[in-house]
């Protein structure tokens, strides 16, 4: 049974910094690719950067220079720094998983993935 668990999740004052950690159970995370997204109150779901197995990284355009995505094979595990945090950032972020170890379709489309987390909430203050 495949298993993610976030957490990392917190309240911030903005250009305040936070990092995620998703740890991954139940499949080979080695050879899957990853990604995290979010939802902001009132909003859809969107992605926020995404990784492949070969470590190729993928960024939305509103978090670019300032989030980065990484992953530690040996720990099982996730991550998304997140510096230089606006109020915009608020949001229940998600780990997620894709069978594959390349993405087929977009690395920032829910469709591409297989398995979701249950989500830790980020709240950033001005």
């Amino acid at each position: 049974q495949v298993q993610l668990q976030e957490s990392g999740g917190g309240s911030v004052q903005a250009g305040g910094s936070l990092r995620l950690s998703c740890v991954a159970s139940g499949y080979t995370y080695s050879s899957a690719s990853m990604g995290w997204f979010r939802t902001a109150p009132g909003k859809e779901r969107e992605g926020v950067a995404a990784i492949d197995a070969d470590g190729e990284t993928w960024y939305a355009d509103s978090v670019k220079g300032r989030f980065i995505i990484s992953r530690d094979n040996a720990k099982n595990t996730l991550y998304l720094q997140m510096n230089s945090l606006k109020p915009e950032d608020t949001a229940m972020y998600y780990c997620a998983a894709a069978h594959r170890s390349y993405f087929v379709g977009s690395p920032l489309k829910e469709g591409s993935y297989n398995y979701w987390g249950q989500g830790t909430q980020v709240t950033v203050s001005s």
